[in-house]
């Protein structure tokens, strides 16, 4: 059975398309900062799924994922799905606090090439894929969205980088920026106090947009929910 990594998995878009991969009976790795729901969404997934409470930006938490991976001697897909949008309310960048801003870039970021690092000699092996929820906020300047925004764009240019370097010697090996649009999480909530979100969709209907991504594994590139669900080819 084909064995997923998906960090942020108790909840949101992880879950989701934990969900989707435990239905096709792939073996799931998932993690998340709170045990409690990451044990509620190991029930709903079922016997194939491991479960490794801890932080992404902990370099210790990350090595326990790798070698989790490790034990099942391969591993077919990597999903940074893990993510922290910074202080809310939003602040301007003016003012942004700076320790707040690291801690961004470290987590959403930083974190995530360093789980790379560590998997991708399983990750070539197999060949796999490598998905990094990216934003659209990485490409539209939104007043108060700088600090995740930025750090989503520096996403996507280490996601593009990375691609370019791997093709050469992994051609099989697929590298994606996975784009879903706003959907209705409880961080994107935090994005607006007090505002209703319930306009926006629920994570799952973009899930049969990565599962496109995962079965025709089109060229490595950035790719947005919606033309994959139109049925576009072309990346974003």
């Amino acid at each position: 059975m084909p064995v997923a990594l998906i960090t942020g998995g108790s909840a949101g878009l992880g879950l989701a398309l934990a969900t989707a991969l435990a239905e096709r009976d792939w073996n799931l790795i998932i993690d998340a900062r709170g045990g409690d729901a990451l044990q509620d969404a190991a029930t709903r997934l079922g016997p194939r799924t491991v479960t490794v409470t801890g932080d992404v930006a902990d370099v210790r938490h990350r090595r326990e994922l790798a070698e989790v991976a490790a034990g099942f001697g391969t591993l077919d897909l990597l999903v940074n799905n893990a993510s922290t949008l910074g202080p809310s309310p939003l602040p301007r960048l003016a003012g942004y606090p700076l320790d707040d801003l690291e801690i961004v870039y470290r987590v959403n970021v930083l974190a995530a090439l360093g789980l790379i690092q560590l998997t991708l000699p399983l990750l070539a092996a197999a060949p796999g894929t490598i998905v990094n929820i990216t934003s659209d906020a990485a490409v539209e300047p939104y007043p108060g969205w700088g600090g995740y925004g930025s750090a989503k764009a520096a996403l996507d240019q280490l996601t593009a980088v990375l691609a370019a370097e791997l093709e050469p010697s992994h051609p099989q090996l697929r590298v994606y920026g996975f784009d879903p649009g706003d959907l209705r999480t409880a961080m994107h909530q935090r994005a607006f106090p007090g505002e209703d979100i319930s306009d926006r969709p629920e994570p799952a209907t973009v899930v049969p947009a990565l599962l496109r991504l995962l079965d025709d594994r089109p060229p490595s590139g950035r790719y947005q929910a919606g033309h994959l669900l139109l049925g576009s080819e072309a990346g974003a």
